[in-house]
């Protein structure tokens, strides 16, 4: 048998328990009025919901619960100019950027309009040649093709300087951006993001292919177009929600209820060609999409150009798109392999010197690396290591380029800023960001890094934590409590899949292994009670543990989350363990 690797301690949070008076009064109100068990009703109330009606709206989201598009700054201005543009035919230019949201909002706005208005082409710069945002090339290629009008998606917000290029070319721009601002906006004709200081938008949190949606949805106002016809774009809608870990609550709540619903049950065709290469055979979710569908369309980009992704979601009909989907996963295997190629070359770097093992903070450089997966090896490495990560490679002649990524509740992108006089430059946000300096400067670089962060984070931020929801009985948990729960979704960041954590549990049997590194175990609560399978995947560093516990009669705790098992045409429901702990 294989040496299974010691259990690695998680932090384990537990969230206030709604025990005001107002809150204790709605969850008695919502056991009552929804006939629930107080659990399900104190889930509820954490999650913001406390009168039936609330409930109602959280449950069966509905597509008229979305705001009114003319809510957002300047909208007004940019359907007027888009109507103006299509009255005088002129030529209208689609740039988005070459990640999934930005491939999706291209799709959705060129697709949609392309079906009443011939004039319109679209443009995704090349994420090495060209770089993130609005390029010099991208303003001289419109410029050149006789184009007056550029919509830009998912990027432009800090576009001043190719914003005023275009404007001395005679090429106006509507920008539909989603990122924060900076000082001063770009002279546009119309600004389009939720995020800015003087737009009283009541949903902050769009998606830039949801932007897009909101001015498509202002504009099929105006000009009195049905609202199904843009509905029917809801599934790439979905796929930018997802694939951009934005909070799903208010306004892309619904948008992604909706968007799911259209993804299973008439997807475009170079969609459902995705599915089908993806071998997703259960009912589409959150997860599913992350996992599933986003790193085929961002591997496009990554590997070679954007541009393919494009093509695909606006694929006709199924043998096109499955010419198209075929290209995306060939380039999508490159870029597995590339990913574990580079993740187990840096985690042998960081396991081979001592210094990067006992540090605070990883930072690598490999002139080979491919750098259009090193962001993802920066979470690779957070994964086994749980530390601020920046990995590095060459980006031309005496660059580095390099993606840092984060743990939470520490700023990595300030603890780059302190590093500043060492960068050429450098953006981002909180959790992830991009950097560029010499490469003579990358060892004076990693030095003050390490000192920012150690200066900085606390020891808790350097251990893995999980969140969880209620304390739980195994007697409240049966088909009516999992269908609830269930109901709950789409789950993701401010509406996550609950986590449960019960004590006192006891193995009834031997723990199995599974495969060499899953753990699956039958457990009770208290000595006598109902038994519950439960499967813990990766964690087969329990095993050894879990059978001392049972040789020496022990309880442990575990935190999981319900979820339901269908094998061989039976259902049943078991527990998803996140983690263990045994007793002292």
């Amino acid at each position: 048998m294989i040496a299974q690797p010691e259990p690695k301690s998680k932090r384990w949070i537990l969230k206030p328990f709604p025990d005001a008076p107002a809150q204790r009064s709605a969850i008695e109100e919502l056991t009552r009025s929804l006939g629930v068990n107080p659990f399900l009703a104190s889930l509820l109330v954490q999650r913001g919901v406390h009168t039936f009606d609330e409930a109602r709206t959280f449950f069966r989201p509905e597509i008229t619960h979305l705001h009114d598009p003319f809510l957002m700054k300047d909208m007004d201005k940019a359907v007027e100019r888009l109507q103006f543009a299509m009255i005088r035919q002129e030529k209208i230019l689609v740039y988005g950027d070459y990640d999934v949201d930005g491939t999706t909002s291209v799709a959705l706005f060129y697709g949609f309009l392309k079906q009443i208005y011939p004039n319109i082409d679209y443009y995704i710069p090349d994420r090495y040649k060209e770089g993130y945002g609005i390029s010099k090339q991208g303003i001289q290629w419109a410029s050149e093709n006789g184009f007056t009008l550029i919509v830009s998606l998912d990027c432009g917000i800090k576009s001043i300087d190719r914003v005023t290029e275009a404007s001395q070319l005679g090429i106006d721009f509507i920008i539909c951006d989603h990122h924060r601002p900076g000082a001063e906006l770009p002279p546009a004709v119309a600004v389009l993001d939720p995020k800015r200081n003087d737009c009283s938008y009541p949903f902050k949190e769009l998606t830039g292919c949801g932007v897009g949606f909101k001015l498509l949805h202002a504009f099929c106002v105006f000009r009195e177009f049905p609202l199904d016809d843009l509905y029917a774009y809801l599934d790439l809608v979905v796929v930018s929600i997802a694939s951009d870990i934005v909070p799903i609550n208010g306004e892309n709540r619904v948008l992604a209820y909706y968007g799911l619903k259209q993804l299973n049950s008439s997807p475009r065709p170079g969609l459902k060609a995705l599915i089908r290469i993806a071998a997703i055979s259960r009912e589409l979710d959150i997860n599913s999409v992350v996992f599933g569908l986003g790193p085929r369309i961002n591997a496009a980009g990554r590997i070679e150009h954007a541009k393919a992704a494009v093509q695909l979601l606006l694929a006709q009909n199924d043998i096109e798109a499955d010419n198209f989907a075929l290209k995306i996963n060939e380039h999508n295997k490159s870029r597995q392999g590339f990913d574990k190629d580079i993740t187990d070359q840096a985690l042998a770097m960081i396991l081979g010197d001592e210094m990067l093992l006992s540090a605070k903070s990883t930072v690598l450089f490999n002139q080979g690396w491919h750098k259009g997966v090193i962001g993802i090896v920066a979470s690779r490495c957070i994964e086994r290591f749980h530390r601020p990560t920046i990995i590095l490679t060459k980006s031309n002649e005496e660059k580095a380029a390099g993606s840092a990524r984060s743990v939470p509740g520490f700023d990595v992108y300030e603890a780059i800023e302190e590093c500043a006089d060492l960068l050429e430059q450098f953006g981002g946000h909180t959790f992830a960001a991009g950097l560029t300096l010499t490469i003579d400067n990358i060892p004076a670089f990693q030095k003050k890094f390490e000192e920012v962060v150690a200066g900085r984070i606390r020891e808790e931020q350097l251990t893995p934590m999980i969140e969880i929801d209620l304390p739980l009985d195994f007697a409240a948990i049966d088909r009516k409590f999992y269908n609830i729960v269930r109901q709950m979704s789409p789950f993701g960041p401010h509406n996550l899949q609950p986590v449960f954590m019960t004590e006192d549990v006891y193995l009834a049997g031997p723990p199995m292994l599974m495969k060499e590194k899953h753990i699956r175990i039958n457990v009770r609560q208290g000595r006598s009670g109902h038994v519950m399978t439960a499967v813990g995947f990766n964690l087969s560093g329990w095993h050894e543990p879990l059978v001392q516990c049972l040789r020496h009669g022990q309880p442990f705790s575990i935190c999981y989350q319900v979820e339901e098992n269908n094998y061989n045409g039976n259902s049943t429901l078991q527990l998803h363990l996140k983690d263990i702990k045994c007793s002292q």
